[in-house]
């Protein structure tokens, strides 16, 4: 995949490089880890040092994907990366670093514990090279810890089964964008639907749906299928009063007591359910971030994780939505680190840090 020398290209590949890195192939097989930072990294000494850090790193995690066996189980092991937040620390032509907010989750689908999730902050160092957005350099720390939805419970191990590595898709994602600021029309194909239906519930999950009318009126316009558009922009702009009102969110997703409104879907995985070169319905494991940043933690954000399904259909040269429908909770086991306090999140929250999409 080559990335387009913008903004929006820069964080899709600090993204991809992230999600590829917490992927079982590269936790597992020291020739895919080595030919995927080979592919991705600049040239020179980028490469040995990325590599070494990435033999480094996957150690610890072998012992998170073994689950109860004795060795990972491939079919079984369960490593997935979802991107909630992409803040720009530097951008030029020439050079870029970003940092990510992530939540990984790794684990086994047999035995008796469920996949654990973890959050990390990423800094990834990026260069233009052969016309394309190479790493440079990464590195990962402990990121914010955001607590579980109160109302979800951690899932049953063998609920994770159809989200393995053989099972579904990571949601890798490309930066594009057509002249409405609105991604780039995708290919009539599996993978195209599949694409189109990472941006809908990312889109979906964006800040702006919520708090700015006239982004939510502009983005369904440029996403929805005709014949769902009127049904979609009732139903947005139902939710977003409800959001405003309970909590007297202003068009720039503040409160009047001077906090911020952090909301965010990341993709953790996707399968396709059924398609034909007309229509497609998807279904995607998603990790969605929800709440206000400020001074009271009893509305810090929290995590709930949920199978959504997106449906599209084939019009005007691309896959529009028809629907985005959340379904039922895939909880992993929650993070033993004490959740970061409401004021914390300010720094992810707002339309600047979203990620790119697919």
């Amino acid at each position: 995949m080559a990335y387009l020398r913008t903004e929006a290209g820069a964080k899709a590949a600090a993204q991809n490089f992230v999600i590829v890195s917490g992927t079982t192939a590269f936790l597992t097989d020291s020739s895919a880890r080595h030919t995927a930072v080979a592919t991705l990294a600049a040239s020179g000494s980028s490469i040995s040092t990325l590599t070494e850090e990435a033999d480094s790193e996957v150690r610890s995690a072998a012992d998170e994907l073994k689950g109860d066996s004795a060795q990972i189980v491939p079919t079984d092991a369960v490593a997935r990366t979802g991107v909630l937040s992409v803040h720009v620390l530097g951008f030029d032509i020439h050079r870029a670093m970003v940092r990510l907010w992530t939540v990984a989750v790794r684990g086994s689908a047999s035995g008796g514990h469920a996949p654990s999730s973890a959050f990390e902050s990423v800094t990834v160092s990026l260069v233009w090279e052969a016309d394309d957005w190479k790493v440079e350099s990464s590195s990962t720390a402990s990121g914010l810890v955001a607590p579980t939805e109160y109302q979800q419970g951690t899932s049953n191990t063998g609920d994770f089964t159809g989200f393995t590595a053989g099972q579904a898709q990571d949601a890798f994602v490309s930066g594009a964008l057509d002249t409405t600021g609105y991604p780039s029309p995708y290919a009539r194909s599996k993978e195209g639907a599949q694409e189109a239906a990472t941006s809908a519930a990312m889109l979906w999950g964006d800040p702006r749906y919520f708090a700015d009318d006239a982004w939510r009126n502009q983005m369904l316009a440029a996403v929805a299928a005709p014949l769902a558009a009127s049904a979609l922009r009732a139903d947005g702009n139902t939710t977003a009063q409800q959001v405003q009102k309970g909590q007297g969110i202003a068009a720039d997703g503040t409160t009047p007591g001077g906090g911020v409104l952090v909301t965010g879907t990341a993709v953790l995985a996707s399968r396709v359910v059924a398609y034909s070169n007309q229509s497609a319905s998807l279904q995607l494991w998603t990790a969605s971030i929800g709440g206000i940043a400020g001074s009271d933690n009893s509305e810090r954000p929290q995590i709930a994780y949920l199978l959504m399904t997106v449906d599209l259909s084939w019009s005007g040269g691309t896959w529009k939505v028809l629907a985005v429908s959340p379904g039922d909770p895939l909880v992993p086991s929650p993070t033993n680190s004490a959740a970061s306090s409401g004021q914390d999140f300010s720094q992810i929250g707002g339309a600047a840090n979203a990620p790119a999409t697919a």
